[in-house]
């Protein structure tokens, strides 16, 4: 029988932490002499008390979590979190349905950055504020998850990263909450050194501060319905290229330059082919963009280089409308959904080592054709991988791409076309933000979707934030069985 009493008390310090921080855009709004003030004072104050009755009915409940029951607490957390954190979303002036409210809340808190809000210029600055800091906390969520949760768990591949760190020369801190102490130090410091140079660039000090905290978390959410393009200022484009690829990295990484180990960050087999991805892409499109728009290689590698990083990284960012920049484009950008920066950093998608690791498994399939006899090993940053390492990130490929098709042909059954289907379904599990079309596109949002697909893509955003495994293994019955 699993007890589900550790799961509650840990359920409701977050609920609670969640409460709290929803002060700060009471205090913005307050400030502003916005009514919405009271909407996030009585949200926080509900958030509180729930969160306060889960920790007082489970406290004492001692020991350790155990692996079940940190499946069961990591989806229960990303689940319940959205559901409250909806509620200024749906109280505010902005008067959002629930179903709205939740998709807004998910999109933030899985810092995937797609939105059902227009008039984003013109809304209450507690909810642009709560929209940020949704996305900023989200991305500390997820760094520590990936670090101290998913080697636990042995999903998708993540105990590669285990295997790494368990050495006492390679172990950077021993506990998940000294690595969310340690990464979260440096995730702020990051975010405001950020909001520094975004506001040395002329962005105003209050969009400086969302922009940052959203660029850090490579979340996307945005102060205005024309995103980073509305302030049209180069030097912020390529503040924020900068800041995504740096909160596309592994943050473990950080830890060990700041403890005086800097090259290792280089040496880093899965940096340097996140680079190398980023590079070649952006190099491809800014010639294809110059040739096809007649743009200047200067313009055309402003451009290609915030919207393919930001769709990348899985911010979600646009500066201009690629939609239109033609057909190969269109199927470029489709294709860069997928990619996702590395594991350990707040970026999403497949991830670069998942890539790695297929690539050599596909090299030693061909060696082996080659040479039957011969013994050949596939190698991560000089290490062999281990069969179960290979076995699960195949397992999350076929799984990806099965969830994939299945978002997919769900939403088409939904009555929304091709393209919108296709995308969203996309965008969802890669947690990357705006899709494709005319519709959810750069220039979009996902307001007009019916209610129904709107919860089939918050369940995708979920499962695409938790690497599919640790949701989909709650609805195996082996699961529940003593």
């Amino acid at each position: 029988m699993i007890d589900f009493r550790p799961i509650l008390l840990v359920t409701g310090i977050l609920l609670a932490t969640l409460g709290v921080a929803m002060l700060l855009p009471a205090m913005v709004d307050a400030a502003q002499a916005n009514p919405d003030w009271q909407v996030f004072c009585f949200a926080a104050g509900f958030s509180v008390f729930a969160g306060g009755a889960l920790y007082f009915s489970a406290r004492g409940s001692g020991g350790e979590v155990t692996v079940r029951q940190a499946f069961i607490l990591t989806t229960v957390a990303w689940v319940v979190m959205p559901a409250f954190a909806a509620l200024p979303f749906a109280f505010s002036e902005l008067e959002l349905s629930y179903t709205d409210a939740y998709f807004e809340a998910m999109s933030g808190l899985t810092t995937t950055g797609s939105t059902v809000i227009v008039g984003l210029d013109y809304a209450p600055p507690g909810l642009l504020m709560w929209r940020a800091l949704l996305q900023w906390l989200g991305g500390i969520g997820i760094i520590v998850m990936a670090v101290a949760i998913l080697p636990l768990l042995q999903v998708g591949g993540m105990q590669l990263f285990r295997m790494e760190s368990s050495d006492t020369s390679e172990k950077v801190l021993p506990r998940a909450a000294q690595i969310a102490g340690a990464t979260g130090g440096i995730y702020l410091i990051l975010t405001f050194v950020c909001v520094g140079a975004l506001w040395a660039a002329g962005m105003p000090l209050f969009d400086s501060f969302a922009h940052a905290m959203t660029t850090i978390a490579t979340g996307g959410f945005s102060t205005s319905d024309g995103s980073v393009g509305h302030f049209d200022n180069a030097t912020v484009d390529w503040i924020i290229v900068v800041f995504m690829v740096l909160g596309s990295l592994p943050f473990v990484l950080y830890l060990q330059a700041v403890r005086g180990r800097p090259l290792l960050l280089w040496r880093d087999s899965q940096v340097r082919w996140f680079l190398c991805i980023v590079v070649i892409s952006v190099f491809t499109m800014t010639v294809w963009t110059s040739v096809e728009t007649g743009r200047s290689l200067a313009d055309a590698l402003r451009y290609c280089a915030f919207n393919v990083i930001s769709i990348v990284t899985g911010t979600g960012y646009s500066s201009t409308d690629y939609g239109q920049w033609g057909t190969f484009a269109v199927v470029a950008f489709f294709f860069f959904m997928f990619i996702g920066g590395c594991a350990g950093s707040t970026s999403c998608g497949v991830k670069v080592f998942r890539f790695q690791v297929m690539y050599e498994t596909a090299r030693v399939q061909m060696s082996r054709l080659l040479q039957p006899h011969g013994v050949f090993v596939p190698h991560y940053n000089q290490r062999p991988i281990p069969d179960s390492v290979i076995d699960a990130v195949m397992s999350f490929i076929f799984l990806f791409a099965l969830v994939f098709g299945v978002l997919a042909l769900a939403l088409t059954a939904l009555g929304l076309d091709f393209m919108t289907s296709i995308s969203g379904a996309a965008t969802a599990i890669a947690n990357v933000g705006p899709g494709l079309g005319d519709v959810i596109g750069p220039a979009g949002t996902f307001q007009p979707l019916p209610d129904s697909a709107k919860w089939v893509l918050s369940a995708g955003m979920l499962l695409g934030r938790l690497e599919l495994f640790t949701v989909l293994v709650l609805f195996t019955p082996r699961f529940w069985r003593a």
